[in-house]
This record gives structure tokens, sequence and C-alpha cells, in this order.
């Protein structure tokens, strides 16, 4: 049996002894070991060694079974939030994440999206968009399994604003890089659904939404649509949001379809007068912040020199009263920094890495601790 500690569980420290006793200082050679020194280690590191892929399938296993046998054991709803907690952990590995649809695991995750529990569909669909960001053979293996149409479904209609974000986030990893995604997403009637959600009251919803609208407008054709369904007159009325982060990714849209310069420019920004004077009212409210406010403000104070720059041939009144770029500050680059692209940075994959802390919008809150790390010689 291996050694415990007096809390009952492994005996870390006497481990870390054993460590530093045995593996030697690279100058004397170890000793070498017993047979019950050898066996008491094995067992130590077994004991604390988690068969991942065995996990996973054991998590499968249970998403797979009804809600009534689930019941009738004592499962919660919140101990299946839990492990799909923990099953967004292991996928955090990209190997563990195009595994997830061998050991059978990938249907029975796309089968919670459509669950009765709106907090079960919120982290089905952030599981989902773990697995298939920045990874082309999860997208592929994902849209192979008809994962975008409960995903569509939730964004567009799900009761739950949580789980609607969150199916969102999923769509937005999910087709990007991705042409057979983002043409499912036009077919599936995506687009009105990101205007839906554009005129929403929720500002999470506002600023995945306008994270996606930004990245659908590198291409043209996107770009054509969004023009056409009124997109940037939205875009227009959420920079002035009190939400920094919506305005912020609000003027970021709006500064690409400015520096558009193909044949349709010039419809690409309607309402020029309504936009200057949102202009003119977030000059007036940047050149009023204390020093604080206006290093948060960073972004947005380069972001509105560079539109109206772009709109009117001529620097903003931030540029005069030396609030663009202030003391101390790097000059900004060109083009100004890219709001969107942060929401698409690739996640740390890392296998069995320390559990991420909570990023924005995350509504996890089970307050579980990482294991003590092993430490050898």
């Amino acid at each position: 049996m291996a050694k415990e500690g007096a809390g009952g569980g492994p005996d870390w420290n006497g481990l870390l002894k054993w460590s530093l006793a045995h593996g030697g200082d690279g100058t004397t050679p170890s000793r070498a070991l017993s047979e019950e020194d050898r066996k008491w280690f094995m067992e130590a590191m077994q004991a604390n060694t988690v068969d991942v892929v065995g996990r996973m399938k054991e998590i499968a296993q249970v998403m797979k079974t009804p809600d009534d046998v689930l019941q009738s054991h004592g499962v919660t709803t919140e101990n299946i939030e839990d492990m799909l907690d923990e099953l967004q952990e292991h996928v955090e590995s990209i190997d563990m994440a195009n595994d997830l649809h061998s050991i059978g695991g990938l249907d029975p995750l796309l089968g919670c999206l459509k669950n009765s529990h709106a907090g079960i569909r919120a982290k089905a669909a952030e599981v989902v968009s773990t697995v298939v960001q920045n990874n082309p053979k999860s997208q592929q293996l994902v849209m192979e399994s008809n994962g975008l149409e409960p995903l569509l479904t939730n964004f567009r209609s799900d009761p739950s604003m949580n789980a609607r974000t969150k199916a969102l986030g999923a769509i937005s990893s999910l087709i990007r890089n991705n042409q057979p995604g983002l043409a499912a997403f036009r077919l599936g009637n995506g687009y009105a659904a990101l205007k839906d959600a554009l005129g929403s009251d929720d500002a999470r919803l506002q600023r995945k939404a306008l994270h996606l609208t930004q990245y659908l407008l590198d291409n043209k054709a996107d770009r054509n649509v969004a023009v056409e369904l009124g997109l940037p007159n939205l875009m227009v009325h959420l920079a002035s949001s009190d939400d920094s982060g919506v305005r912020e990714a609000a003027l970021g849209g709006l500064l690409q379809l400015a520096r558009d310069r193909t044949s349709a420019a010039g419809n690409t920004l309607p309402n020029q007068d309504k936009l200057k004077d949102i202009l003119r009212s977030r000059i007036e409210g940047i050149s009023a912040m204390d020093a604080d406010d206006l290093q948060a403000a960073r972004e947005e104070r380069q972001l509105v020199d560079s539109l109206w720059k772009e709109c009117y041939d001529e620097p903003s009144s931030l540029r005069e009263k030396g609030l663009v770029v202030l003391p101390g500050e790097d000059a900004p680059q060109q083009p100004p920094p890219d709001v969107a692209g942060k929401m698409f940075e690739p996640p740390l994959r890392a296998f069995a890495a320390p559990r991420p802390a909570l990023r924005e919008d995350s509504d996890s809150g089970s307050g579980k601790k990482d294991p003590p790390l092993l430490l050898g010689p």
C-alpha cells in the first residue's frame, strides 16, 4: 500500500523527500532501489495518475444514459455540468479533442446541446467550442455529425441568454477558417440570428456577435450580405453603448468597413451624420476621462481617431489634444488593435494542463483545485 499523509491522502512530503534522496545530485551515483521502495513509488504514482481516455469514455457513457436512469441513480444536473467541466479540461489537449469522436464521445456531447436543462446546454456548447477551436480535424468531425444545427437552434431561440451566448461562441470557433462551416452558417439563416443578437439588450451576446461580424467582414461576399441586412446601422448604434467592450468591437467593425476600397465602399457606412455625432460624443467622453480611465480606454482612443481620419480625411481632435498616444505609451500600430482577433486566439492546449483561470463570460464556479504536481529528481 502507498504511504498516506495525515489527512488520508498521498504522502506528498514523503514522496518529495524520497525523490530528492534517491535522485542524486548529478555528481554522485544514485543508490539502487530496493524492491519495497520501487513498489511504494509506483503505487504512489499510479494512485495519482488519471487515465484520461478511460475517464473520457466514462463521461461519454454517462452522457448517453437517459435522464430518467441518471435520476434514478441520484445523478443531478449539477453532476452532469461538473462532468462537462472536466471533459473540457481534457479536450484542451488537441489530441484528446480529436480522439473524442473515436471513443464515442462526440455524438453524446452534441446531444447535450438538446438537453432540457439550460445549464447543460451551455456547458456542452463550451466544450464544443474548445474541441473545434483552431482544430480543422475536429471542425470537420463536428460538421459531419451535424453539430452546427443544434448550435444554430440554440443561438437563434434558446430561452436562456447564457446558453444562447455560449452557442454563438461555439459557432464562432466552428466556422472560423472552415469554408463548409461558413457555407452552412449562411444556409442555416445564421445572419438573421446574428442581426437579432446585435439588436439584443445583452452586452455579452452583443460582444460575441460583433466579434463574429468583424471576422465575417474580412470576406467580400459576407461583407456584402452584412451590408444588405443593415448590420452597419446596428454597429453605428452600438458604437455609443455603455459597455466599453461593445463600443470597441463596434468601432473596430466600422473601421473595417470604412477601409473597404471596393466599388460598394460608398454604401458600407450609412448615416454618416449620425456616425459623426457619435464619434464627437466619444471624443468628448474620452477628453473628460481621468488618467486611469484613459489608460483603460487605449484601444477605443486609437479606434476613434483612426475611424475619424478614415471617414473625414483629417486627424481627430483627440490627436490635437495628445490623447491618442499618452506619455509612456507606444505609438499605435497600423492598422489599430485587432479587437476581434482576441476572441479567436488559440487556447492553451497542453496535455493534463492545469485548469485554466475563469475566462470572460465563464459561468463555472465549481472551485475545484488541481492535484499537486509530482516532483521528480
